[in-house]
């Protein structure tokens, strides 16, 4: 089986994962974006925008040593990256979701309340936006943060056409706050300074 299918060589796509999953066979869609379209289908935007995401969760999981003090963190980010899997295969599928496809309920976005309730209640208060910065993967977690507000938008853009399982749209939501509120947590586990934004009128 090869990688490349050439499909992209004239600007068109298909939604069909069947070649590369083994269990997910998602209907054939094609797009051709020379055709005078502006910008691409909210749905390839969608599910590559959460590949993106996906990358770079990984990315600040790997700047995470597997200590005792991290290793806690390294193991949410991996039921992230297979949260954002699943949901990946659902905006992937037009129409109802087929029973093959993986789960997603309530679950997963109970999961992030329930992660991100246990950092702060060990975090100080406070009144100030925060800045990112102070160590890599404290400014990892904001890139990861925006992101997941632009995965977000873009699934809501995609909810206005066709119907999101909406618990798809919960979770990105509390995602974006979990990478928040690990930033924070973050900055006490590596002792750094925590940057607020403080400005002058």
């Amino acid at each position: 089986m090869k990688v490349y299918t050439k499909k992209g060589d004239k600007g068109t796509t298909s939604l069909d994962c069947n070649d590369f999953s083994g269990f997910l066979k998602l209907p054939e869609g094609r797009f051709d974006c020379s055709a005078g379209q502006a910008g691409f289908p909210p749905r390839l935007e969608a599910y590559g925008t959460v590949d993106e995401l996906m990358s770079f969760t990984a990315y600040l999981r790997d700047n995470l040593d597997d200590t005792p003090r991290l290793s806690p963190y390294r193991d949410d980010l991996l039921a992230v990256l297979d949260h954002l899997m699943r949901a990946a295969s659902h905006l992937a599928t037009e129409g109802e979701a087929p029973k093959y496809l993986p789960e997603f309920g309530p679950e997963k976005a109970l999961f992030l309340e329930n992660r991100i309730d246990a950092m702060q209640s060990t975090l100080p208060a406070i009144a100030k936006f925060t800045l990112p910065g102070g160590h890599p993967a404290v400014s990892l977690c904001h890139i990861c943060r925006t992101i997941c507000r632009r995965t977000e938008r873009i699934v809501l853009t995609l909810s206005e056409q066709y119907t999101v399982n909406e618990y798809i749209r919960q979770y990105i939501n509390r995602l974006s706050d979990y990478f928040y509120v690990l930033g924070r947590r973050l900055t006490e586990d590596f002792n750094v300074k925590e940057i607020l934004w403080v400005y002058d009128k």
